[in-house]
């Protein structure tokens, strides 16, 4: 059994997700988020793509719901002891298996909370999951009762984001060592993904975007890779990733050249990362923080470039995303605690004259305000 944490960080973690179940009067939780499974138990895999669920009692028993191929992974990478599996056929409804353990654990009539919100938990299961359910216990939504508290990064964790923001620091140096006229993108992406690997990290839970040229303006990753110019400019948004804990960063880097108007949009993304890392600290709401954001570059000219969030949480995430809750825009009302870790990107995308400046950094909430966790330069790096 390979895991990442003490046997006393789990149990912890499972104490306060008991607490919260009690508090909100459920008295069975079915997990579908993969986040959520590894958080709670280290259990890791891909495997959340089919049907599976991790059921959490009151009474604190675990019960995992999965496929045959997670058996050993459960087995090897968790603390699960009871592990289930349903049988692939022709025309199988997992859920009845899960209703066998529910009735084993006595819930039918109780208060069951639900993580609809889950990316393994297809449109077609949860059909099927409501229709099991129907007429036999109380559901209700809780998508975001152990996500509100994952979101608190205890001392274990922040060992592993910090050493993900040592990876993404590397990855920056093989992108300024190779990132140059005649060089194409996936040279670049081939040595930032080398480093990272070479230095104990993971896979990332959504592709690095890489682009140049007008898809330097292109804030997803896109199949298409060009060979630099002899006057270019090359966007890339990365991140560290260690036992699934990410540390991401953003840059714009001119080749050849610079355009007059990408220094004065760097200037710009400087001071509003400026301005955001002095709002970034206990007791402001993130809300607050996307609002300097947004003043920032309006007040400078650019409110048509700029996005309509600036950041948001980061912390072991799955495929297909690395983004997690909460996110950085107007009027959210989360307020913001020690141990929280944030990406926040400053974005400019100029379509009338195709020119972008991205700046991203990550960073630690501290009880005096915050630290930033990549130790790279911010610089207008030209190459």
């Amino acid at each position: 059994m390979s895991l990442h944490f003490s046997k006393e960080e789990f149990i912890s973690r499972k104490s306060k997700v008991l607490k919260s179940m009690k508090e909100q009067n459920i008295d069975a939780l079915l997990m579908f988020r993969q986040e959520s499974m590894y958080w709670l138990t280290g259990y890791d895999t891909f495997g959340y793509v089919f049907f599976q669920t991790l059921i959490l009692d009151q009474n604190g028993n675990v019960i995992l719901l999965t496929r045959a191929p997670d058996l050993r992974q459960a087995q090897n990478t968790s603390n699960i002891e009871d592990i289930r599996i349903w049988i692939d056929k022709d025309g199988s409804n997992p859920t009845e298996d899960l209703k066998v353990i529910l009735n084993e654990l006595n819930l039918k009539g109780k208060n069951l909370g639900v993580e609809y919100e889950a990316y393994g938990l297809t449109g077609r299961n949860t059909l099927k999951l409501n229709k099991c359910l129907e007429n036999y216990c109380s559901i209700e939504d809780k998508s975001e009762l152990i996500t509100k508290l994952r979101v608190v990064k205890s001392k274990e964790e922040i060992i592993f984001v910090k050493k993900a923001a040592e990876l993404a620091d590397k990855a920056l140096d093989e992108a300024w060592k190779h990132a140059k006229a005649g060089v194409s993108e996936s040279k670049i992406l081939a040595e930032m993904n080398r480093i990272i690997f070479e230095g104990g990290g993971d896979y990332p839970a959504n592709e690095f975007i890489i682009g140049s040229g007008e898809n330097a303006l292109l804030c997803r990753y896109q199949a298409e890779k060009q060979i630099l110019s002899n006057i270019d400019q090359l966007t890339i948004e990365w991140a560290g990733t260690c036992k699934h804990y990410h540390s991401a960063m953003f840059r714009t880097i001119p080749i050849g050249k610079a355009n007059p108007k990408h220094f004065n949009m760097h200037e710009a993304c400087i001071e509003a990362l400026k301005n955001c890392e002095k709002k970034l600290k206990p007791g402001n709401k993130i809300g607050e923080v996307f609002d300097i954001h947004a003043k920032t570059f309006d007040d400078l000219g650019f409110k048509e470039a700029r996005m309509n969030a600036c950041g948001y949480s980061l912390g072991s995430t799955f495929s297909p995303n690395w983004m997690d809750w909460p996110m950085l825009y107007t009027g959210n009302p989360y307020v913001i605690q020690p141990g929280n870790v944030f990406f926040m990107h400053m974005i400019l995308m100029d379509s009338k004259t195709q020119l972008a400046m991205n700046l991203g950094e990550t960073y630690l909430v501290t009880e005096e305000g915050n630290e930033r966790l990549g130790k790279q330069k911010l610089d207008l790096v030209i190459l």
